[in-house]
């Protein structure tokens, strides 16, 4: 089974988000999608999401897209999922840049072999969190 892991806030799950799962479930059998949590995306974003962690998630799980979600973990180290999926594959947005650049590094001193592959964008002009999401 090919395990893939894809990740992201999905702040106001949209079609956008749904293309993304589609596009990460051609990769394998598995999808995995690790929510962002209300205190990582604080630290990136420097404000809060406008759903909560938790009605996010809920919103990934009912799309019917992917096969498992999950918040991602809190603290210092927020790759230490990648180590608990054990994905074969992890999948990026076309503009995902939080937790990348660093992404190969990390994954290579874990001793974890995982393919990244970077998606293509959907609508980007219709169907991007930037726009259809700006702060209150």
């Amino acid at each position: 089974m090919t395990k893939v892991l894809a990740f992201g806030t999905f702040d106001g799950l949209h079609e956008g988000h749904k293309d993304f799962f589609r596009q990460a479930k051609e990769y394998g059998d598995y999808l995995v999608v690790v929510v962002g949590r209300d205190s990582t995306i604080i630290k990136t974003k420097t404000r809060l999401p406008k759903l909560n962690e938790q009605e996010r998630l809920k919103a990934v799980r009912e799309c019917g897209l992917v096969d498992e979600a999950r918040l991602g973990n809190e603290g210092n180290n927020p790759y230490k999922v990648i180590e608990e999926v054990q994905p074969r594959i992890i999948c990026l947005g076309y503009d995902q840049t939080h937790f990348t650049e660093k992404l190969a590094s990390k994954i290579k001193e874990m001793g974890l072999h995982i393919d990244i592959i970077r998606l293509k964008s959907y609508k980007p002009e219709i169907y991007k969190s930037s726009i259809l999401n700006v702060p209150d």
